[in-house]
């Protein structure tokens, strides 16, 4: 399909620098039934049913962005893939001015050195001594927010604890699965006294989700893989909840994208662990979900196209042409949307 056909207008004033407090009371824009409906996050509980399953990606963000020195030149590293104990795929900043073979010091005793360049421009870099890549991190990285906010403000001591889900219990995501920031530990006990379930499962998020679309139709477009896990009894009670007639709700584009790459075209989920790079664009059938709580993304968009994919392109060109005129906050700190075909 023509990617021209995901295009809309985006006021900057739209994108959300900072997320809702309490995260709970963002604005919820409900489309179920044929209807759109402005409500709250708090009002979740009410728009679902006793039965259905809200799924969580428990992955957690690391400091993944770095800046250093090959010499005299400034070299910025995005980190966005584990690809070994102490190997990881970067894009980087500056990149003409690094070669295999090169080490980048990113200060605090952090070196690493830069091999097998990609097509894409990205480098493998192989973190030097024997302390746990994460302590090295957690040394000289920061929070890697993405480059819409990057570009508008610095990132501070904030987002250590605004950019983390309330379920980041798996190191390894590089951008958050933004649309679980709108949990707290309130919003949850109120789903279950409603008697909405919840999962969790592990995608770890890269930073190829943030890279804009450069081919013209999306037949040429080539997803970067990450890395996933569903176990196998997570899996099973997925599959319970659907048996019993309840709705699996994935929470985030994550969330939904993992539960497909393990759906069976039966509609069974099953266990999963591995590297995914599943891409959906209108005329996909949607297997493992019932359901979906995103944020409101970026146009010509990977995830613009999923949602769309689900709901229908023209749905979801106006519902988020009501977005921008009733003044819903978007992107990763931004407003939230329940989509239920």
């Amino acid at each position: 399909m023509n990617v021209d056909l995901f295009d809309f207008e985006l006021p900057p004033e739209r994108i959300a620098l900072r997320p809702a407090a309490p995260r709970d009371s963002a604005r919820m824009l409900v489309l179920s039934g044929g209807a759109t409906t402005d409500a709250v996050v708090t009002d979740l509980p009410g728009q679902l049913r006793a039965g259905d399953c809200l799924v969580f990606n428990d992955t957690r963000v690391i400091p993944a962005q770095l800046e250093g020195k090959r010499g005299e030149a400034s070299i910025g590293a995005t980190l966005h893939k584990r690809e070994g104990p102490r190997r990881w795929r970067a894009f980087i900043r500056n990149a003409k001015r690094l070669r295999d073979g090169d080490t980048v010091d990113f200060g605090h005793d952090v070196t690493a050195t830069a091999s097998d360049r990609g097509d894409d421009g990205s480098f493998a870099l192989d973190f030097a001594g024997d302390e746990p890549v994460e302590l090295l991190l957690e040394r000289t990285g920061r929070m890697p927010l993405p480059p819409y906010i990057a570009a508008r403000r610095g990132t501070d001591a904030r987002d250590a604890d605004d950019y983390q889900t309330m379920f980041a219990a798996e190191p390894g995501a590089v951008a958050a699965p933004t649309a679980a920031l709108h949990f707290t530990p309130a919003l949850l006990a109120s789903l279950a006294a409603a008697g909405i379930g919840h999962e969790t499962l592990t995608l770890h998020v890269g930073a190829g989700t943030f890279l804009p679309m450069k081919a013209a139709d999306t037949d040429d477009h080539q997803m970067h893989s990450e890395w996933g896990r569903i176990d196998a009894a997570t899996a099973e009670r997925l599959n319970a909840v659907r048996a019993r007639g309840g709705r699996v709700i994935a929470v985030g584009t994550t969330s939904l994208r993992l539960i497909e790459s393990a759906a069976q075209d039966d509609g069974r989920i099953a266990a999963f662990e591995g590297d995914t790079a599943i891409f959906i664009t209108p005329g996909y059938r949607f297997k493992g979900i019932d359901g979906l709580m995103t944020n409101f993304h970026l146009p010509r968009s990977t995830l613009f196209m999923l949602v769309s994919a689900l709901m229908g392109r023209e749905t979801m060109q106006a519902a988020y042409a009501h977005a921008i005129a009733a003044e819903y906050r978007f992107y990763s700190y931004g407003d939230a949307s329940l989509l239920i075909p």
